[in-house]
């Protein structure tokens, strides 16, 4: 069994949108790219997957530059192809077409010696479904603490 290990979690998607169906994608880096990636340098925060040409392209996902690397080093958020099968790709794509659907990255994690990016089919959330999440958690939260205190 081969050592998974989380990089970077998109905490913003979970937040904005509902995430069903995640798919594992490789992605294409260059070697200062995977280096600060294995330092745990990378933000999902704005990140989003876009399909253009039968390929789907992570945009937005800032690497930071590696330091120890030369003045050549990578741009941070420049466009990083995805390695994902046909099949899987033209599902999300079907899905995709519904109106407020959207692929967005959901985490990235190292795999064995492979770096991988876990996409998703996200539905936008509207502000009343982000306050009715927030709410469950704030009881849930408040009844632990009171079940805590009685033990």
């Amino acid at each position: 069994m081969s050592d998974i290990r989380v990089v970077a979690t998109n905490q913003k998607a979970y937040h904005n949108y509902f995430i069903s169906d995640p798919v594992e994608a490789g992605l294409v880096l260059t070697g200062t790219e995977i280096k600060s990636l294995r330092g745990g340098r990378v933000s999902l925060g704005d990140a989003y997957v876009k399909p253009e040409n039968g390929e789907m392209w992570l945009l937005n996902a800032h690497i930071a530059r590696y330091e120890p690397g030369s003045y050549m080093s990578h741009e941070p958020t420049r466009q990083r192809k995805l390695l994902i099968h046909k099949k899987e790709m033209r599902a999300m794509l079907c899905k995709i077409k519904e109106r407020g659907l959207t692929l967005v990255p959901t985490k990235i994690y190292i795999k064995g010696n492979v770096a991988k990016v876990e996409v998703a089919v996200g539905k936008g959330k509207k502000l009343y479904d982000k306050r009715e999440v927030i709410e469950k958690r704030e009881c849930e939260r408040e009844l632990g603490r009171i079940l805590k205190s009685r033990l």
